[in-house]
């Protein structure tokens, strides 16, 4: 639509400017979503080292249960690098949703500017 703004209708700049609205909507839905994921994924990067610790323990506590301990603190040491990695990504995934809400405010911002202006021409003509 570039180059052609001056000529949008009204009802066109309407339209675009209600669709820019969803999809900011859209974009800051998807934001918050993994603002929440990464809350959930540091929450179980802490439990997931607490369960290494608690391990390291049972394993230093109860030499008959030594096995069983060192199994424990190695699914926990993998359940914990599963965690950074979902941490990882999920803050990604965030730094992704805020560009997007960015990107769709900036859009839904310029479509409200046409649809001003087109109501403007209509009223001046």
């Amino acid at each position: 639509m570039e180059g052609t703004a001056q000529h949008v209708s009204t009802a066109e700049a309407l339209n675009e400017w209600r669709e820019a609205e969803r999809t900011a909507a859209v974009a800051r839905r998807g934001r918050v979503a993994a603002e929440a994921a990464a809350t959930a994924a540091l929450a179980a990067t802490e439990a997931a080292q607490a369960t290494a610790a608690a391990a390291s323990a049972t394993a230093r506590a109860a030499e008959s249960a030594l096995e069983s301990a060192r199994l424990a603190e190695a699914s926990a040491a993998k359940t914990a690098a599963a965690a950074r990695e979902v941490v990882q990504s999920t803050r990604v995934d965030q730094a992704d949703a805020e560009t997007d809400a960015a990107m769709s405010d900036v859009a839904e911002a310029e479509a409200h500017d046409r649809y001003r202006q087109a109501v403007d021409r209509a009223q001046q003509g």
